[in-house]
């Protein structure tokens, strides 16, 4: 099984405004912790033992937070930016180098409060270079962005809706190395722009989620996740 994951934490938390100081957006208080505490909290619970945090901005806040990762049961590396932005494909292609030939992927904003080892297993069964997964969207998230069928992503794109896209990327996301071949960090890299032509060619896994997915790079988002975090809603 998977043991590595790499969050993608390089953002900054422009849109939350006045809701936080002067903050990386890993760092934003949720249910009276930093957010990043519940996101590695939740990856312990999957069964991964070592992340990759790939940071930009004040990403040194989050390493005297975090550390080595003892504190959540983990082993935590970093790989910074630097200077110039690269995107979430680039952030991730520059930190190839340290990571194995296949390993596991989040946004920095994200909360997926699910179980990630179905995903995992139908990864690990195929050869494919990269996993998406998706959920029925309904309207719930904006406009859908994949279109999904059997196991496969038949398309994704973020800018451009066609006939048959029903689904939204869920933010978990499964690789390869191999599907980052041919990428450059000479300019900015969205993963949408790998994952797109990954399922233009036939080569992009898919598997549905039906567990709620939580983000906080919005107001809204984050006040439901501090409610689903809430203390008073845990056992």
């Amino acid at each position: 099984m998977i043991d590595t994951a790499v969050l993608i934490a390089g953002g900054m938390a422009t849109r939350l405004g006045a809701l936080v100081r002067d903050l990386p957006k890993s760092l934003v208080e949720v249910a009276g912790t930093p957010f990043i505490a519940h996101q590695l909290r939740l990856l312990q619970r999957n069964g991964i033992g070592s992340v990759l945090l790939c940071v930009g901005h004040q990403g040194e806040k989050i390493e005297r937070f975090v550390g080595d990762g003892a504190a959540f049961g983990l082993r935590v590396e970093y790989a910074y930016d630097g200077p110039r932005l690269l995107g979430t494909g680039g952030a991730l292609l520059q930190a190839l180098p340290k990571l194995p030939d296949a390993f596991l992927a989040l946004y920095g904003d994200s909360y997926l409060d699910a179980d990630y080892r179905p995903a995992l297993r139908a990864f690990e069964a195929g050869n494919a270079p990269a996993l998406m997964t998706v959920i029925r969207n309904e309207g719930r998230w904006g406009e859908s962005n994949a279109q999904y069928d059997e196991g496969r992503v038949l398309r994704y794109d973020k800018r451009r809706r066609t006939a048959g896209m029903d689904h939204f990327d869920y933010g978990l996301l499964l690789f390869r190395r191999k599907a980052f071949d041919g990428a450059s960090t000479r300019r900015p890299l969205d993963l949408a722009d790998v994952l797109g032509p990954l399922a233009d060619e036939g080569l992009l896994l898919g598997h549905e989620m039906t567990d709620p997915l939580f983000e906080i790079g919005s107001p809204d988002g984050l006040d439901a996740l501090r409610r689903h975090l809430s203390p008073a809603r845990q056992p």
